[in-house]
């Protein structure tokens, strides 16, 4: 009989497939014991909790979060715990976001929306009858969120170019949702490798940052990024503030580098209602949303995951979306 605790809402269909399947026990975190703490094997959860100590025969964790630096400094491995972010939960969310930001931005609807409040009818500015297909999206990363939003895009009959370190190749070791996504790596028109940003930067319409925040990425967008775009192109970052040098886009929005930004992350939290950013007519602002974790697959996709990742751990295979040692300990 193995515990399993979930500090997050269970799902209790997959309660029961899981317990059917592995003579366990699948226990909230509320009404956990001290027994059934000391004794738990897996722990599915956000953030660490404060009994984190007393989970003495713990060996897997399972985040409901794609981030993961929460896990920093608390000794995994070293503990021997292996650990699993949820890569694959969000990228159908974001890749719409990705979407409908894109189709915004190029029609001009936030300033639609203003006309409309004021009772005005201007129908015949070009930016409000614009279009996606034949647009250039480049995408900075091809992970999960990166390859759902290459395909998308492609439906809609964009070009796509993609520029990652190495080059794209097949994603394997991953959790996806069935039916998404480009695991093979053939979508992109085009690629590009590190070395080649300015080449990659300069024929974009839309870029979207997909990447992770490494130490070695912070701030990878800044002045000489953003003058090598076109004056006439947007920028997305639904992947992390800090990317982004935000002095260095706060003048190139001012300035009219690019022609507009569709930020859900930021470099504060909550984003103060007197910053700049906030009444610039060319910037969508949105709350951190775009991976929607109140979403009504949401629940359904972490306890797939997690279901799988705990099949894998007792089947002794490889798990989804591992954490590497570099990664829990940078």
């Amino acid at each position: 009989m193995i515990t399993i605790i979930a500090d997050m809402p269970i799902k209790e269909a997959a309660r029961i497939e899981v317990e059917r399947r592995h003579e366990a026990r699948v226990i909230p975190m509320a009404a956990a014991a001290p027994d059934d703490i000391e004794s738990a094997s897996v722990l599915i959860c956000g953030a660490l909790p404060a009994c984190f100590d007393d989970l003495r025969s713990l060996r897997l964790v399972q985040l409901f979060s794609v981030g993961y630096t929460q896990l920093h400094g608390r000794g995994l491995a070293q503990r021997g715990v292996r650990a699993c972010n949820a890569r694959g939960v969000f990228d159908t969310t974001i890749a719409e976001w990705n979407i409908a930001m894109m189709i915004n931005l190029a029609r001009d609807l936030r300033r639609m929306i203003h006309q409309q409040e004021r009772g005005l009818w201007q129908r015949d500015e070009p930016r409000f009858q614009s279009a996606l297909r034949d647009r250039v999206l480049g995408i900075w990363g091809y992970g999960g969120i990166g390859r759902e939003t290459a395909r998308l895009a492609k439906a809609l009959g964009m070009t796509v170019h993609v520029t990652t370190r190495r080059g794209i190749a097949p994603r394997t070791g991953f959790y996806s949702i069935p039916g998404t996504g480009d695991d093979a790596g053939t979508l992109p028109d085009r690629s590009y490798v590190a070395g080649q940003e300015s080449e990659f930067l300069r024929n974009l319409d839309f870029l979207v940052l997909a990447m992770p925040l490494t130490s070695a990425n912070t701030e990878i967008i800044g002045e000489r990024e953003l003058r090598a775009m076109k004056s006439t192109a947007f920028l997305l970052n639904p992947a992390r503030g800090p990317l982004v040098q935000e002095a260095a886009l706060i003048r190139a929005l001012d300035e009219r580098w690019i022609a507009g930004a569709a930020l859900d992350t930021h470099h504060h939290y909550p984003m103060p209602p007197d910053h700049p950013l906030w009444h610039m007519p060319h910037v969508i602002m949105t709350p951190h949303i775009s991976g929607s974790d109140r979403n009504p697959h949401f629940l359904d996709r972490v306890w797939d995951l997690a279901a799988q990742n705990i099949d894998r751990f007792l089947a002794d295979e490889p798990l989804w979306n591992e954490l590497t040692r570099a990664e829990l300990e940078p």
